[in-house]
């Protein structure tokens, strides 16, 4: 287990560095390439930079979420989210790039690896998958803090899926307005729509896909018994994952001016998400997620060596 808890951590720092040089490389090489020259093999670091790395930052960000599922929930609830989160949101995706439902019309351009149909990115399914299970996590297990009766256990696992499919919507408004207008959009689209270029659809989109395979996951979960209870250690790593993805984002806006949609996804997503972290107790877990704790302490100070 403590192998795999390494490989997690390595696999977390990654991806929270890869973020950092990310925004580094979009908000500061790409609109001043003369930089490039005063570092070595600049040119070649950027080139690389640019054709893997959003492809790196998403698989890491995938592996650290999918080995902390396993650490934490056991294989079973692990399998069956991500067959869920995967399934249903490629669909989603392929359905919203060949017909313009449930999204709008939009098509992917490079920058995000192979394409699935030619149409999806393979790394934009795993993004749905990792960001969507912290989103939950964290809905779920804030929800449930509270405990009351049997009986209203079934209104508590609605709720967590809404709220859930909510944080994962409100990374969308400050991610989608940004990245789809950068010097080097990953996407864009055909139709630019009123909310800062994004049709209100897509949200909707994102909500509906959302809440799809999320009560998919959790009819599963309790299909086959699995009941994972998480306590305020165990919720760090998908607080981290949840909060880091929310600040490239929030970055990204900020830079483009976009101030509206960083105002409403602190309120809908940031926000609620600390809060769910902090309505849970510190009972289980203590010990095996401290030494997350740590790796996420690191991982922020590697984050503010990159930047310098």
């Amino acid at each position: 287990m403590r192998n795999l808890l390494a490989i997690e951590r390595f696999c977390l720092y990654g991806h929270v560095v890869a973020m950092v040089f990310g925004l580094a490389g979009l908000l500061w090489v790409v609109p001043h390439p003369g930089i490039l020259e005063y570092l070595p093999a600049g040119q070649t670091m950027f080139r690389w930079s640019m054709a893997g790395g959003g492809v790196g930052y998403i698989l890491l960000g995938t592996m650290a979420m999918a080995l902390y599922a396993y650490r934490t929930l056991g294989l079973g609830s692990l399998i069956t989210f991500a067959i869920a989160a995967v399934g249903i949101s490629v669909t989603s995706e392929l359905l919203g790039t060949s017909t313009g439902f449930p999204f709008g019309n939009y098509t992917y351009l490079n920058g995000l690896g192979y394409k699935v149909a030619g149409l999806v990115p393979f790394t934009i399914p795993l993004s749905w998958f990792y960001l969507g299970l912290a989103a939950f996590l964290l809905a779920r297990s804030g929800l449930a803090a509270g405990g009351g009766p049997e009986r209203y256990n079934w209104l508590r696992s609605l709720a967590a899926v809404l709220l859930g499919s909510v944080l994962l919507t409100s990374w969308d408004f400050v991610l989608d307005p940004a990245m789809s207008q950068t010097a080097l959009p990953f996407w864009y689209w055909h139709e630019p729509g009123a909310f800062f270029g994004m049709p209100y659809q897509n949200f909707a989109g994102w909500l509906g896909t959302g809440v799809v395979f999320m009560g998919v996951a959790l009819g599963l979960w309790k299909v086959f018994r699995f009941s994972p209870e998480l306590d305020q250690d165990q919720l760090v790593v998908p607080l981290v994952v949840y909060l880091a993805n929310f600040g490239f984002a929030l970055v990204m806006s900020l830079a483009a001016g976009f101030y509206v949609p960083i105002a409403l996804g602190m309120l809908t997503g940031a926000l609620p998400a600390v809060l769910c972290w902090r309505a849970t107790t510190q009972e289980h877990g203590a010990d095996s997620d401290a030494e997350s704790i740590e790796a996420i302490g690191a991982a922020v100070d590697a984050g503010k060596v990159a930047l310098k």
